[in-house]
């Protein structure tokens, strides 16, 4: 446990190093900029996961949701073969 300057208030409060701490004197939060970069950062996740191709919504019907499994378990061996072979190219010179 240690203490973080407030950045709006600028009295020094208790900190347990979590971005969602909250000042002991203003009663705004701590993070400053590290928690707006992470609520950044969890939208931004939420997004690219939306847009996936084989993200299962809960609207879908059962059969999209068994193609897109199906799908999905596809392009991790796809990826995995890949992977394998940029491995093996990458080790063949030394």
């Amino acid at each position: 446990m240690g203490e973080k300057k407030c950045p709006h208030c600028g009295n020094w409060s208790k900190w347990t190093t979590d971005v969602n701490d909250i000042c002991e004197h203003c009663g705004k939060p701590l993070g400053g900029r590290d928690l707006e970069y992470k609520e950044q950062r969890d939208r931004d996740t939420k997004a690219n996961e939306e847009q996936w191709i084989f993200y299962i919504k809960e609207t879908d019907s059962e059969f999209v949701k068994g193609m897109k499994k199906v799908g999905n378990f596809f392009y991790t061996i796809y990826m995995a073969i890949i992977t394998f072979l940029a491995w093996v190219i990458a080790a063949l010179p030394g």
